[in-house]
């Protein structure tokens, strides 16, 4: 690729492929918690088997990171991919608690090595002028999933089963594995990365973790405070809305798809927002939005009540839409960018795999209201955080690509 050549298409390489992933992901949001509870016969049981998904994903953020110049984007992408849909396609084919952990860790695993290379591959192609848009439009395709998605989980899961509502979720993953077959291409054969071989290089992993050490420690921290607060609250309300007032499987459905309607119809002013005034003046009020619905919902008791908290949980994460993806591209040290991306999301999912252990815990020891309001603590933290000790980085960020625009002027 040339000095002056633009970016390449993202729409099927990652948008489309992204949507599928993401409608698939969304079908799960209302249901795999109340399958998992059903499954398991508690609160810590759920949450084992819920936080399983993102310690497989975790355990292997680092080294799909490491190995994405060698194996290549599109194996990468298409390997995740596949992983992913055939172990949520097995979800659906057994209540044994064991199993369900086990595919749980490997659609975990697919998981990792799908999120690690699409990030790493807007941040490689995209200069940081419009890297907050960009991020934040990918952001925004995975909300529009969490959108629709829980709307069809729902009422499929009411009128034919949690099994099959399960296994359409793994098979409208799999089409993203025909999408990145025909589409997906490589930085490396267009010349914007040159290979580096083939190993796993565990010397990277040093030079990576110093890289920016003090503001990796403290952008680090508030990530995983941030994505606690994400995955809780996905796994409190479901929960809540069965345990705590009853409701049925379409009505908490439709709690979480009207929270995400509202949530993906902010991606595009939050990337505006990131572009033109800085990371952390999208990603600051949408924790503190978050942390405000989550202190609501333990005073709901109807099903409208717990509706209005959602759409307050819409509002704070869409406020966010791609905040922490962009602060950990803008980190990324140029020619290492995979493997930082691997390093970042590493961070962030021992966030996400942690927060089901928690909230299952304390559900069983006090209760999944209690519990569910003590979720704001989270999103407070993170935007204190996130406001008191993370620089802002939109005008320090570097990218392999000339910058066109570096004022982030629209």
């Amino acid at each position: 690729m040339t000095e002056n050549s633009s970016p390449p298409g993202l729409l099927m390489q990652v948008y489309v492929p992204t949507a599928l992933l993401a409608f698939g992901a969304g079908l799960l949001v209302p249901i795999l918690p109340l399958y998992a509870k059903e499954a398991g016969g508690s609160f810590g049981l759920a949450g084992i088997i819920l936080a399983a998904g993102w310690f497989g994903t975790m355990i292997m953020d680092l080294p799909s990171g490491l190995l994405l110049s060698r194996i290549g984007f599109r194996r990468s992408m298409n390997f995740g991919a596949l992983l992913f849909g055939l172990a949520t396609l097995g979800l659906g084919l057994t209540h044994n608690t064991f199993i369900l952990i086990g595919l749980q860790l490997i659609g975990g695993i697919g998981n990792a090595f799908w999120g690690v290379s699409r990030h790493a591959y807007i941040a490689t192609v995209v200069p940081p002028s419009g890297r907050g848009r960009a991020i934040s439009i990918f952001g925004g395709i995975n909300r529009l999933g969490t959108f629709t998605g829980p709307f069809v989980g729902g009422y499929v899961a009411l009128y034919f089963g949690y099994s099959v509502a399960l296994m359409l979720a793994g098979v409208v993953a799999l089409g993203a594995v025909v999408i990145g077959l025909l589409y997906i291409h490589d930085p490396v054969r267009m010349g914007v990365l040159k290979a580096r071989g083939h190993g796993l290089n565990l010397a990277v992993v040093r030079e990576v973790a110093s890289h920016n050490r003090r503001d990796v420690l403290a952008a680090g921290g508030a990530n995983i405070l941030g994505q606690m607060i994400r995955s809780g609250r996905q796994i409190a309300i479901p929960l809540y809305a069965a345990y705590a007032i009853g409701l049925n499987d379409a009505q908490v459905g439709t709690v979480v798809g009207l929270s995400a309607l509202v949530d993906v119809s902010l991606f595009i002013p939050a990337g505006y927002v990131m572009d033109r005034w800085g990371r952390k003046a999208a990603a600051v009020p949408s924790f503190s939005v978050l942390a405000v619905g989550m202190a609501i919902v333990p005073f709901t008791h109807s099903y409208l009540q717990l509706l209005g908290a959602g759409l307050i949980l819409g509002l704070g994460n869409g406020m966010g839409a791609g905040t922490m993806m962009t602060l950990g591209a803008d980190l990324a040290p140029v020619h290492l960018t995979g493997e930082f991306i691997g390093f970042w999301r590493f961070i962030g999912d021992s966030g996400r795999a942690a927060s089901p252990l928690i909230v299952g815990a304390v559900a069983d020891a006090i209760g999944i209201v209690v519990t569910s309001g003590a979720v704001a603590g989270l999103g407070v933290a993170a935007a204190l955080m996130l406001g008191l000790f993370v620089r802002e980085t939109r005008w320090s960020a570097k990218s392999l690509l000339p910058d066109p625009n570096p004022s982030g002027d629209p």
